[in-house]
């Protein structure tokens, strides 16, 4: 396919959740805010990665990284409205692959 042809924000889109684990993740947080070991625990993904994607995620606008000033501290991830307007597609990518795969 001719990359001209490509809609760049089509493309920007695809690399953000495409890139691994990070749908499972966005998926994750669909159920409400996590603690990072809920996550981590939810999914087989390395804490040093995951992390990353967190911070990727947060950067991007599509979660939100929430501290609370306990002892010990407490951070809960959540999506933002941007990451939530994603449920539909990530909803739809879950009935396709129950169907197909």
């Amino acid at each position: 396919m001719n990359e001209t042809t490509l809609c760049p924000r089509l493309a920007k889109a695809m690399d953000l959740i495409g890139k691994r684990w990070t749908g499972l993740i966005l998926y994750q947080l669909l159920d409400g805010s996590q603690r990072f070991n809920e996550i981590e625990s939810a999914l087989p993904v390395s804490g040093r990665l995951l992390s990353e994607r967190l911070k990727e995620l947060e950067k991007e606008g599509l979660v939100e990284r929430k501290v609370y000033s306990e002892v010990p501290v407490r951070v809960e991830y959540s999506l933002t409205d941007k990451g939530r307007a994603l449920e539909g597609a990530i909803r739809n990518i879950e009935s396709w692959a129950t169907n197909w795969l």
